[in-house]
């Protein structure tokens, strides 16, 4: 099968990629901008184009491969995109990654481990998995992130389980029946879908209806060892998900066995990831998120023996910080020494509406004189290299840009 992927470079398409590709599909897609995951793609030996998705690409992919067998494409590509009118012009099989993932689901017969919620999918769905990497269970895997113990996506030949992160934009989980569901957290989000948080609300209720069992609660939280409360609660919540497969296998592996073997869990990209000593790089871009990993960082800071905290913040898409902005009144009076506020990136915008400044945010903060307004530039630089030369711990918060900036100018040395 010949598969097309729109928004390859993203951290759902990407390893959507990987995994069709460890299926024999031959791969190949587009993207405006390269990700997290296009290095991965790429030394998978996936050809990702990036550019101006005009449907040129499509068209000449479509005529080297001879033909597309399924044109998949993120929930990001709009109406109107001229790639997805070229490949309805081209008459190809199209759909969003949800119809493709079942397909697959159901054609190797796979019991499906989902893993929603607001925050804290991609931790619990790595520690999920690197259990079962652990024990040998017989698994395949899509994580919105890449690892450094596993590729961020794969199937398996002869697996019997997927291990899933099964987000909640554009209702994609509802897709799916799970075998088991873990639900770390449900926070109002996504207000471009979900017009009231009942309603919201009312697609997680339907997402554990069509479950055959669900996890939410864990009483093993003091027992994980790693620092930050929320990664202990998520990580636990992966604990239990495990147990339930270990009863499935018929393993003997005690709880206190998994619990050691998560304790000894590296973490994923872009969660509290260490760029160069003092500095760390997370995907936070909500205010209950940016609180959770504030409260790492504070951790990591004392285990560390830093100085003080300062954190960079950049956050994603403007239309979502209309319906947060005054959530960040107490986040930043928790331990935090300096403040660093960084443009918003847009993503999914609506037409014509003011992009809120950072200055504005600043404004609405409980503690306004800890903060500055900040760029991408070498000002910026400057400012975080001297933090870090006076033994302050950094942690970069950014769902959307900044995290390339961050790499290029702080190197592991």
């Amino acid at each position: 099968m010949r598969v097309f992927i729109s928004g390859i470079s993203g951290v759902a398409m990407g390893p959507l990629a990987l995994g069709a590709k460890s299926l024999g599909m031959e791969v190949f897609g587009s993207d405006l901008h390269e990700g997290l995951v296009t290095k991965e793609l790429r030394e998978n030996g996936i050809e990702v184009f990036i550019g101006e998705q005009d449907g040129e690409y499509l068209k000449k992919k479509v005529e080297e491969a001879g033909g597309v067998d399924w044109y998949v494409h993120t929930s990001a590509v709009r109406p109107g995109n001229k790639e997805l009118a070229t490949a309805h012009e081209l008459k190809l099989k199209v759909s969003k990654r949800d119809e493709f993932i079942e397909k697959i689901v159901e054609d190797y017969g796979l019991k499906m481990i989902g893993v929603a919620g607001t925050h804290g999918k991609t931790t619990t769905t790595a520690g999920i998995l690197w259990l079962a990497l652990k024990l040998k269970l017989p698994v395949s895997w899509l994580v919105g992130s890449t690892l450094g113990f596993a590729g961020a996506g794969k199937f398996v030949p002869g697996a019997k389980y997927l291990i899933y992160e099964a987000d909640e934009y554009d209702r994609n989980f509802l897709a799916y029946h799970p075998w088991l569901s873990v639900i770390p957290s449900v926070t109002y989000d996504h207000a471009d879908i979900y017009k009231t948080e009942e309603e919201y609300k009312q697609a997680f209720a339907q997402y554990i209806k069509q479950s055959r069992k669900t996890i939410t609660e864990t009483t093993l939280k003091s027992k994980v060892k790693l620092a930050g409360e929320v990664r202990r609660f998520d990580l636990a919540l992966a604990v239990e998900a495990v147990k339930e497969m270990v009863k499935e296998e018929g393993l003997g592996v005690s709880e206190n066995e998994l619990i050691e073997m998560m304790n000894e869990f590296p973490g994923v990209a872009r969660r509290m990831e260490k760029l160069c000593d003092g500095l760390y790089t997370d995907y936070a871009h909500h205010p209950e998120e940016v609180s959770a990993t504030i409260e790492i960082a504070r951790e990591e800071m004392k285990l560390t023996g830093k100085k003080g905290l300062v954190v960079a913040y950049a956050p994603l898409q403007n239309a979502r910080q209309y319906d947060v902005i005054n959530d960040y009144y107490e986040i930043f009076d928790k331990g935090v020494d300096k403040l660093f506020w960084l443009p918003t990136t847009l993503l999914r915008e609506i037409p014509g509406q003011r992009v809120i400044p950072p200055a504005e945010f600043i404004g609405k903060l409980k503690n306004p004189e800890i903060a500055e307004v900040a760029d991408f530039d070498e000002k910026f630089v400057l400012r975080i290299k001297d933090y870090l030369t006076r033994g302050y711990l950094v942690a970069f918060l950014s769902g959307g840009a900044g995290d390339d900036f961050m790499r290029e100018h702080f190197k592991q040395d």
